[in-house]
Parts: C-alpha cells; sequence; structure tokens
C-alpha cells in the first residue's frame, strides 16, 4: 500500500482507500452488518487506514458498522464521516449551527468515539458555501475537541473553489475520473496552493469503469443505478458520473481497446487517477471483500504508455466531453 498526505489533516492515509455508502450489501438491500464487517476488516487488515462514511447511509448503520470495526480492529484507522443530507427539504435554510452541531453529536455516540478524526459537510446547497456562520461552527466544534478537522464533499467544482476560501476547510471531496476530468483543469491547483486534501469519490463512475456492465446489465429497483439517473433523488451526477449510460458503454469499448489482455478496467480507472500527485486519496466502494481486493490490486497496475493516456484524452474529449464536462 502506498500512502499520500492528506492536506492540512497531516492524516498520512492510503491512497486507495474505503468508501462506505454500500458496505452493509447492495443498494436498496436491508444492511448487513456481518457483511459490513468483513469488508471493512479485509480493507483494514490490507493497509487502508483511511474510511469515508456518512450519517445518512443505511440510516446511521454505516457509520455504527465502521465505529465498531475499526475499535475492535486496535488499528490505526482515521475514520471520516458526514452531515447535513439529513436535512428535509435539503434546502439552505435547513442548514443552521445547532442542526449541524445536533448531526455531530449523533454521529459521535454511533462512531463510538469523543472526536471525529474528519467531518464534511455533505454535499449541501451552493447557498451554504456563502455562509461563514456555518463554517465557524464547526470552529467551535473543534474547539470544543468534538472534532479535529473540516471538509467538504462537493457536487460542483464551483462549490470545491468557494469552500476553499475558509480556512478551516482542510478536505474537499469530490467526483473525479476518466469521464469527469473538469476537476483538474479548474481545482486541483488551487487545492495544492491551498494545502487541501483532495478525496475522490465516484471513481469508477458507479461502476461503468470496472468494463463488467453491458445493455443487457440490470440494476434492482432499489439501486440509484436504476432510479436516479436523471436526478430522481439527489444530483444526477452521483450516478455514472452523469454521463448516459448508453454514452458510456460506447467509450468503455473504446478504453478496453486500449487495454488487451488481462489489464482489468478497474485497475486503469483506478491508477489513472493516482497519476495526479494533487489527489490524496481514492475512496471506491465495496459490496464484498473481493471487491476489496479487486480495487486493491490497481496498485499492480504495471503503468500507462504516454499513447495510452493521450487516448484516453481523446476518448473523454469525443465521447463525453460534450455531454457534461461544463454541468459539474
Amino acid at each position: 500500500m502506498n500512502y499520500r498526505i492528506l492536506g492540512k489533516t497531516g492524516f498520512e492515509v492510503s491512497e486507495i482507500s474505503l468508501g462506505t455508502w454500500q458496505v452493509g450489501g447492495r443498494w436498496g438491500s436491508k444492511f448487513d452488518h456481518a457483511l459490513a464487517d468483513s469488508i471493512i476488516r479485509e480493507a483494514i487488515d490490507n493497509g487502508i487506514n483511511f474510511i469515508d462514511t456518512a450519517d445518512v447511509y443505511s440510516d446511521g448503520e454505516s457509520e455504527k458498522a465502521v465505529g465498531k470495526a475499526v475499535r475492535e480492529s486496535g488499528a490505526k484507522v482515521r475514520i471520516a464521516t458526514k452531515c447535513g443530507r439529513q436535512i428535509s427539504p435539503h434546502v439552505n435554510k435547513g442548514y443552521t449551527p445547532a442542526v449541524l452541531r445536533g448531526y455531530v453529536e449523533d454521529s459521535l455516540k454511533r462512531i463510538g468515539t469523543d472526536c471525529l478524526d474528519l467531518i464534511q459537510l455533505h454535499c449541501p446547497p451552493t447557498e451554504v458555501y456563502y455562509r461563514p456562520e456555518i463554517f465557524g461552527e464547526f470552529e467551535k466544534l473543534k474547539d470544543e475537541g468534538k472534532i479535529l478537522n473540516l471538509g467538504v464533499s462537493v457536487e460542483k467544482v464551483e462549490e470545491a473553489v468557494k469552500a476553499a476560501e475558509f480556512d478551516n476547510v482542510t478536505t474537499v471531496q469530490i467526483i473525479y475520473n476518466i469521464f469527469r476530468q473538469r476537476p483538474h483543469e479548474r481545482f486541483f491547483e488551487l487545492a495544492r496552493k491551498k494545502n487541501i486534501g483532495l478525496i475522490i469519490r465516484v471513481p469508477l463512475a458507479s461502476g461503468l469503469l470496472s468494463g463488467k456492465f453491458g445493455n443487457d446489465t440490470r440494476f434492482a429497483p432499489g439501486d440509484h443505478r436504476f432510479f436516479n439517473r436523471n436526478g430522481l433523488m439527489f444530483d444526477k451526477g452521483e450516478t455514472f458520473a452523469g454521463v448516459p449510460y448508453d454514452k458510456g458503454l460506447k467509450a468503455v469499448a473504446r478504453l478496453k481497446e486500449l487495454f488487451p489482455g488481462e489489464t482489468q478496467l478497474v485497475h486503469v480507472a483506478l491508477q489513472w487517477i493516482l497519476l495526479r500527485d494533487e489527489v490524496s486519496c481514492i475512496i471506491p466502494g465495496a459490496s464484498s471483500p473481493d471487491q476489496v481486493r479487486s480495487n486493491l490490486g490497481a496498485s499492480a497496475f504495471p503503468g500507462f504508455t504516454v499513447e495510452q493516456i493521450n487516448s484516453i484524452s481523446r476518448i473523454y474529449d469525443e465521447e463525453i466531453k460534450p455531454l457534461v464536462h461544463q454541468l459539474w
């Protein structure tokens, strides 16, 4: 395992870490604590020392599972969680210092700790980034010893840029992958200058970049890849990185041609992200211990040729960029 520094937090974190949106099973299924425990322990046993969760993941069950597994492992693992998405309706006026403080207190109890390593605003409405009192409340929580660091999880590059104006924002979690390249054009250099840790989510474009999906692939009704392609429940950029499914499959077919033989497209996709030294870590999800091992296998990827890098850029420019580049 390779490790990188997570910006101003100073944490040394595994470059391939773990996201836990679906850690208790597949989307739409009942949370399975035994499965979640096996996934998290597999990650820790293989050197992963940074795990991302959120209070809304399986109504808090993900936080409980992460906290329990980390405590019982005895390993030094940094836990990042998120708050704000419980607000309903999810609008700017619902964000108040008191409400967010309450969420932090609840997360502390579920995770089973006195202090959160990293708490992140969970994709709040854009207006929230213009409210200093929200960011100031987390400074109070830090002074009280309830959190070590504040970060934000964003939908849009512009939100990341705005968040960076607050000195106590130590990390930005953002969607970045072969199908979502705008962040490295518009934000990565600023993140470097501000020493903001970059946590990359949706690195496989909801599995599209695994190369395992086809026109005949079917997703369960409770799976966001079934119901959220047009943004029915949340920002559609969270699902297949906002790329229309059929267009994504066409681009994936071209990517596969660049890497014949036994090379797994999962490893290509993850290592492409890690080419950027501004990136601190990637948080691919896993619904089984096997998927954890598959993600970690990216470390053995032999590297890219110049022609392969140029071809990936060309595929993006021709197939994907006209559809989504300007949206996020």
